[in-house]
């Protein structure tokens, strides 16, 4: 006679579980996506973008414990927005940002400083208030890219802006510690961004990666995501870059 043993499978508290966590640029695609993952791992979000009726929808989205409708690139809008939070916070990304494309020549000067301002200065500046808002051993988790590495003239300043924000990044983990701060670098990925930037040249692009990519699919918000969520979640990761572009780099 045998006596089976019945087993329950494991099961894990949520890793983000009574964390809050700021998404600025969280009304679409990778910030969009980021939040729908935190709640998943039991966090409460906090909002921002530019467009107030699609964060409102966002909010709904996800059940978002507040929402604020401002320009991040606007420094007293993003200084107020930090000032006003209501409590301590655990993790703070920042989505918000647009590539600058075209020959660095044909740029002019305001041009060329908003390029670095929406990516190089807006990482700074939410560095700045973020001190004594976020809780040591929580994240400031920024966003960049692979493409701009191989340099193009077409590419303009983008490669520029790409090599030099992993040492901010590394720069801020070290001022900034307990606080940790990384960086996300991704190659294309399909968002409504991506459509707006490509127009009539997205679906192009997407069969051209399907058919050359290694992992033989487009890379999406959630994919970015899950790193964003487990970058949060593992506390020793700080000052580094984490690439996901589904071995773009390999084969562009």
């Amino acid at each position: 006679m045998s006596t089976e043993t019945s087993v329950s499978p494991s099961r894990r508290d949520p890793a983000l579980l009574g964390q809050t966590v700021v998404i600025i640029g969280g009304s679409a695609g990778i910030g969009l996506a980021t939040a729908r993952h935190a709640r998943a791992e039991g966090a409460g979000v906090i909002l921002t973008g530019r467009d107030p009726g699609r964060l409102r929808s966002a909010a709904t989205d996800v059940g978002a414990l507040s929402t604020a409708a401002f320009d991040a690139n606007d420094p007293a809008q993003l200084e107020r927005f930090f000032r006003e939070l209501p409590k301590p916070i655990d993790h703070v990304m920042v989505t918000a940002g647009h590539p600058s494309y075209g020959r660095l020549l044909e740029m002019d000067s305001d041009q060329a400083r908003r390029a670095m301002s929406e990516h190089m200065l807006l990482a700074l500046e939410v560095a700045r208030h973020a001190v004594g808002k976020v809780q040591p051993g929580g994240t400031l988790l920024f966003m960049g890219g692979t493409g701009g590495r191989r340099i193009r003239p077409d590419l303009g300043i983008a490669p520029a802006v790409t090599a030099a924000l992993p040492a901010l990044t590394a720069g801020l983990a070290l001022e900034l510690a307990p606080v940790r701060v990384n960086l996300i670098a991704a190659g294309f990925v399909d968002t409504p961004l991506s459509a707006e930037l490509l127009g009539d040249g997205l679906d192009a692009r997407r069969e051209e990666l399907r058919a050359t990519l290694p992992i033989g699919r487009v890379v999406g918000p959630d994919d970015v995501a899950a790193l964003a969520v487990h970058i949060m979640t593992n506390t020793a990761l700080t000052g580094a870059t984490y690439d996901v572009d589904g071995g773009q780099q390999l084969v562009g």
